[in-house]
């Protein structure tokens, strides 16, 4: 089995640790060998028992150090050549998908397997272009990367999407046929609001009646981060509230010389018991994130027991309802606000249990069955069949 991504970052990030529990999974659970090609600082292959890790020499992306572009195809394709796996799973649209086709035209019975992990035309096209080049431009751009994207799956065995909002519909709107749902997971045993720290409150100021706010993710544009800067901003001082923003990226700088009271950007959390215990010592998640294709950190910050402050764009929409939360326009940072005053004046201590019991749906390991059980094997029997008509019964990928 193996997965070929350009979204890997050895710090975090949801396809990594998406990528980290299925390789587990596969230790613990089959009799598979895993490969894994990703881009890294130089060309070397390293095999650990059932387990190959390709890494392929790629730049780093501008602005953006814990991600790199891996550009060269034809090193994804000698490694493919020189593995020959039985299934490659790709989790980008970009060039990495096009060595994988090429891979199984060559070898034929090879299945292919989409994984639609970032919605690229909203986020890398329509938005940007919206912003320089006018909408009309903007939403032309955006069609045509849907076409792609619907010419490109089509030459999959199986796709499929983290959520509906997040793009299964849309893919499906292109045509494809199947799409399916795999939710991502989250570690159920290790996020929890058991971790609550008092201490990490009283570290950094935090009055016993005062909420702490938190985010965790990339400080960029892309994250919107400076929509929840903005909306704290705007909290009535009286309300002696403090932010915490988990991660590093191109704003964190200016967030930190800003001089806003109580806002505090320690930058990225090693470990993810040390996310556990931030997330737990706070009171609410806010994200001004429009395009989440599923929300890893949504459901984490659930299972610690948080009530979620976002806005009602992409995968937010199967994360969060008036129960667990409160969902705003996107880039809104007045609405955000009044949101968060909402929540805190609320009923929070219900809420709070509403939303642990919303998080325990997502365990890892019901993503890894959904996956194992139910995506691999079909797509394996697609690939099988080769066009022949002939009844192939799915495989199982599981130990006896």
């Amino acid at each position: 089995m193996c997965d070929v991504t350009q979204s890997w970052s050895a710090v975090g990030g949801g396809v990594g640790t998406y990528l980290r529990h299925k390789r587990q999974h596969i230790l613990d659970n089959t009799s598979h060998r895993h490969l894994l090609i990703i881009p890294g600082e130089q060309d070397e292959i390293v095999e650990d028992g059932r387990t190959i890790t390709a890494t392929v020499a790629s730049p780093k992306v501008p602005g953006s150090p814990n991600y790199r572009l891996l550009l060269r195809s034809w090193q994804v394709r000698r490694v493919l050549d020189q593995y020959r796996p039985d299934m490659i799973e790709c989790q980008d649209a970009y060039n990495l998908p096009w060595a994988a086709i090429s891979h199984a035209r060559r070898h034929p019975g090879t299945a292919l397997v989409a994984a639609y992990m970032t919605d690229f035309p909203t986020v890398y096209v329509e938005r940007p272009f919206g912003k320089y080049v006018g909408r009309t431009i903007a939403d032309a751009a955006s069609r045509l990367c849907y076409w792609y994207c619907g010419k490109l799956y089509s030459k999959f065995d199986l796709t499929y999407a983290l959520s509906e909002h997040g793009g299964a519909a849309k893919l499906r709107s292109l045509g494809l046929d199947p799409v399916d749902v795999v939710p991502l997971g989250v570690e159920l045993g290790e996020f929890s609001p058991d971790c609550r720290d008092p201490a990490l409150r009283r570290k950094l100021g935090v009055k016993d009646d005062a909420p702490l706010l938190i985010y965790a993710g990339r400080l960029d544009g892309e994250k919107r981060a400076q929509t929840v800067v903005d909306a704290f901003r705007m909290l009535p001082d009286a309300l002696a509230a403090h932010l915490v923003l988990l991660g590093d990226g191109p704003l964190r700088a200016q967030f930190l010389a800003s001089g806003a009271p109580r806002l505090h950007a320690p930058g990225y959390v090693a470990g993810r018991s040390e996310l556990a215990r931030w997330l737990a010592s706070a009171d609410l998640y806010v994200s001004g994130m429009a395009d989440e294709t599923f929300g890893i950190s949504i459901i984490e910050a659930q299972a610690s027991g948080l009530p979620v402050v976002g806005v009602a764009a992409g995968a937010m929409h199967d994360r969060i309802d008036d129960n667990l939360g409160r969902l705003g326009p996107v880039n809104d940072s007045a609405a955000m606000a009044a949101n968060i005053l909402e929540l805190w004046a609320g009923d929070m201590a219900a809420m709070r249990q509403r939303v642990l019991a919303h998080a325990r749906q997502f365990g890892w390991d019901k993503s890894m069955d959904v996956l194992f059980g139910r995506i691999y094997p079909e797509a394996l029997r697609r690939a099988a069949l080769g066009g022949s008509g002939a009844v192939v019964p799915a495989p199982a990928l599981t130990r006896a």
